[in-house]
């Protein structure tokens, strides 16, 4: 009819459907602009540099260097003491966490715990070096005393500035996070699991073997990886305790970066950190394949 007015024009669904899904996670906005720049533009800078010489020019170079010699065995090392460090904390961590679990829901050492696991978890970098330094050092309180006991710790084999002693170190934040991240698992339990393998005239280890344990076993595996990604990834604390002395991957990223041991080479240090988001992206992907086989029991 004249006078009408013209009808809104029909835009695809495809149109629609983003439309929407911006109109939605509206509030994701400011996360994603912030990740995408102290996130995402690092990891695209890095990945570039690492196929590029001085001049900007493309080659492999990097990448070879990354995987021979010192750079190499770094990789070796880091793994290593990232699988040791990881394997260690998750067990004990897992044994303290059903430890907690027995006692009463509101008591006092499930607060103390849960607080103290939530500090450990996050106490890191040069003051854990220091802390640890002034305890376990050559001539830390712990060594002094233990000597006045007639107990030589160094004198043993004992070094606090060496792979085992880093290892030492490492376990201390991994076990309280390793509380946080499987406490949840344990909770997910159901009672009525138990109650029902019992009626059954199922023994303790028959209930763990055959239901608990294979429930379990993907959330224990996540969070072992969680751990092995939290001390791959750890500097200032191994550069804090030994300065560089056992060949890590992020105290040779750092080297490198800051032209400490030779100049220009920066896009090595590239090299080496792409070899570090890959190997992070590999242990991150299995960590979430597990927790969604995990979520199947304890959603």
């Amino acid at each position: 009819p004249r006078g009408a007015p013209p009808p809104a024009p029909v835009r695809p669904a495809s149109a629609r459907r983003l439309l929407k899904w911006l109109t939605g996670h509206f509030g994701l906005l400011p996360f994603l602009v912030y990740t995408g720049v102290f996130l995402g533009a690092p990891v695209v800078m890095v990945v570039l540099g690492a196929f590029q010489d001085n001049d900007g020019a493309f080659t492999t170079e990097n990448i070879t260097g990354a995987l021979a010699d010192q750079y190499g065995r770094s990789f070796v090392t880091s793994i290593e003491l990232s699988a040791l460090t990881a394997t260690l904390g998750a067990v004990l961590g897992a044994l303290l966490a059903h430890a907690v679990l027995g006692s009463k829901p509101d008591g006092l050492l499930r607060k103390i715990v849960s607080s103290a696991s939530g500090v450990l978890a996050n106490f890191g970098g040069v003051p854990l070096a220091f802390a640890f330094i002034a305890t376990l050092g050559s001539i830390g309180i712990v060594t002094k005393a233990l000597t006045g006991l007639g107990v030589d710790l160094y004198g043993g084999g004992f070094n606090l500035f060496t792979f085992t002693g880093i290892s030492i170190v490492y376990v201390y934040f991994q076990i309280p996070l390793m509380v946080i991240v499987f406490t949840p698992a344990l909770e997910g339990m159901r009672e009525q699991w138990r109650e029902a393998a019992e009626n059954l005239g199922a023994t303790k280890w028959q209930y763990f073997r055959l239901i608990a344990g294979p429930v379990l076993l993907p959330p224990f595996l996540a969070s072992a990886l969680l751990l092995f990604a939290n001390a791959f990834s750890a500097y200032a604390t191994a550069y804090a305790l030994t300065s560089g002395v056992v060949p890590l991957v992020p105290i040779q990223i750092g080297s490198l970066v800051s032209g400490n041991v030779v100049a220009d080479q920066q896009n090595l240090g590239k090299a080496l950190g792409l070899g570090m988001i890959l190997v992070v992206a590999l242990v991150m992907a299995i960590y979430a394949w597990m927790q969604k086989r995990a979520s199947r029991w304890l959603g």
